[in-house]
């Protein structure tokens, strides 16, 4: 377990993750643009430094928390990492970390990248989830400490970008699911029923959710499309009642109408009999 770390960053998961290290007795050493965001911090007992080459070179393990690769690049431009370890806690994609891991190995440090998929509020509980991926042996050195910031620790695999895949698959799987909710809000909107039951009848729902997205999976891991027991025809006519009550009942439809015209490419191609995730085959 490492007990000296510099954070760099302290946004609002920056502050939540310097608070959870210090009420753990790590030292800690921070830097920010700003000192005024330090302040809290400073007052439990962490050492605010000005000087980024200071905070540096004060541990032998950095974290960074900050807005994207592009803020992180820039903040270590420069300064003498060698024998350092960089811990990558910001937000990109896979290409931002391969592009990352070669510059900081390069510069004589290691390196190892990792996604938090959850807010601020939910930091430091044992179901909070922090996914990892690159350098095994680096997160198994720091797995202890970061078990202080997230309980459910995940280490993806030796391909550097595959923690920032992770995070923008599953990005992509909530806001899919967040957009088609506010669709649903305005259709219980326009017939005058509570917003707020929608919300607890579909998390009731979740485990039944759930297993869909788990069989699509299944489905297309194993190439299986054929024997639907709700076909592509089925999917594209319940987009087709979801249009039609827009019409009525005078709701913008952007989510039914980008629905049902990628499930029309899927029935031009033919894949109307087979599964839902057919459609892979028209996205690939």
């Amino acid at each position: 377990m490492e007990n000296n770390i510099t954070l760099i960053g302290l946004g609002a998961m920056g502050s939540v993750l310097g608070e959870l290290l210090v009420k753990n007795r790590i030292t800690l050493t921070v830097w920010n643009r700003t000192r005024e965001k330090a302040n809290t911090l400073i007052s439990l007992g962490a050492n605010y430094v000005p000087d980024i080459r200071t905070a540096i070179a004060d541990s032998p393990v950095i974290l960074l928390c900050v807005v994207n690769y592009e803020a992180s690049r820039e903040i270590l431009s420069g300064l003498d990492l060698t024998g350092k370890t960089i811990i990558q806690l910001s937000s990109g994609t896979p290409a931002d970390a391969r592009e990352m891991q070669n510059d900081i190995l390069a510069r004589g440090a290691a390196y190892l990248d990792g996604v938090i998929l959850a807010t601020p509020p939910q930091m430091g509980q044992p179901s909070t989830p922090i996914f990892f991926s690159g350098d095994e042996q680096v997160f198994r050195e720091q797995e202890s400490t970061l078990k202080i910031l997230a309980g459910h620790l995940a280490y993806m695999g030796p391909a550097v970008g595959a923690a920032a895949a992770w995070d923008l698959a599953i990005l992509s799987t909530m806001f899919g699911m967040q957009f088609g909710f506010l669709h649903g809000a305005r259709i219980m909107e326009a017939e005058g029923i509570s917003v707020g039951a929608l919300g607890n009848v579909t998390s009731t729902l979740s485990p039944v959710l759930a297993e869909m997205v788990q069989e699509v999976g299944q489905d297309i891991e194993n190439s299986r499309f054929d024997q639907p027991l709700s076909s592509l025809e089925i999917c594209a006519y319940c987009f087709e009642l979801l249009e039609r009550h827009a019409t009525e009942g005078g709701i913008t439809a952007p989510f039914p109408a980008f629905g049902l015209e990628q499930l029309n490419l899927g029935r031009a191609a033919g894949f109307g009999k087979e599964r839902l995730s057919a459609m892979i085959k028209i996205m690939r």
